[in-house]
């Protein structure tokens, strides 16, 4: 006990200029990390572990417990190594959204009209009212090229004709994912990477290939079930299920920073909140 109060004060009477610029760079280094692994799944595992190993500094300094003490040394090079294997996708998917933002996060997303989200909507909501299945898939800064290379080519203007024909339960393509990118939908009939985490059983393979996508890249995918006529947002690796025409519309407005020319009432503010809170 004596001897950490000792160090502590030690610390505090050599703290100078340099002290002071080492704790600044090294508390920025440790707020980015935190804000780049924001709201993963490692996130919540990682703040867990702090907590225990805050605890467990604490108690071998105070208490002098020399084991402690040297486990705690000693393990540093082990846990780093197992934060990396065991958090790989979350630290990719963290450092492939660096690469599209910079280090400030500034970046524009691919740009979708207006017009273009709306004609998407009505078509959304109009394929949820007959039980028709769709996947699309809205590209923002993460290019998809390697999900547009293995579907059918399309390259044509976005109608609401266009992807209704394409989710048409007899066409060939139906069954796979339409890529939008800006107003025109470049393919159809693409395989997404299937998410591996555990969903609730009224979720089938385009709800979790929806997800997949998401968890890997910064896409928008739309998924509509055609067993239960509803309607599910993915984003940022989160899954929002079901939406109804408001929400859906509130959402698409804030993830592609557009305005769809309505006005915004306290009720749709709190949609708006809840969405945002979800994903």
């Amino acid at each position: 006990m004596t001897d950490f109060r000792d160090e502590i004060l030690d610390i505090v009477s050599s703290f100078g200029i340099s002290a002071a610029v080492d704790i600044v760079l090294v508390a920025g280094a440790l707020y980015w990390i935190l804000l780049l692994l924001r709201g993963t799944t490692a996130m919540s595992i990682l703040r867990g572990a702090a907590v225990l190993l805050v605890v467990a500094f604490l108690f071998a300094r105070i208490f002098d417990l020399v084991v402690l003490n040297w486990l705690l040394r000693n393990s540093v090079t082990g846990i780093v190594l197992a934060v990396v294997i065991i958090f790989q996708s979350d630290i990719r998917r963290a450092l492939e959204r660096l690469g599209r933002t910079g280090v400030w996060g500034l970046a524009g997303h691919r740009e979708f009209e207006p017009h273009v989200l709306e004609l998407i909507i009505r078509t959304v909501m109009k394929l949820a009212r007959s039980g028709t299945g769709g996947l699309i898939v809205l590209e923002r800064d993460t290019g998809l090229d390697d999900v547009i290379e293995v579907g059918i080519s399309v390259n044509a203007p976005a109608t609401g004709e266009l992807l209704e024909t394409l989710f048409y339960p007899g066409a060939p393509m139906h069954d796979g994912a339409v890529v939008i990118r800006g107003g025109r939908i470049l393919a159809a009939g693409c395989t997404l990477p299937l998410s591996s985490r555990v969903m609730a059983s009224r979720f089938g393979t385009r709800h979790r290939a929806g997800l997949g996508l998401t968890e890997s890249t910064d896409a928008v995918v739309l998924v509509i079930s055609e067993e239960r006529g509803e309607i599910s947002l993915a984003a940022n690796g989160r899954l929002v299920s079901p939406v109804n025409e408001r929400q859906l519309r509130i959402q698409l407005e804030t993830l592609f920073e557009v305005d769809l020319d309505r006005g915004t009432t306290s009720e749709e503010r709190t949609i708006k909140s809840d969405l945002n809170e979800a994903l």
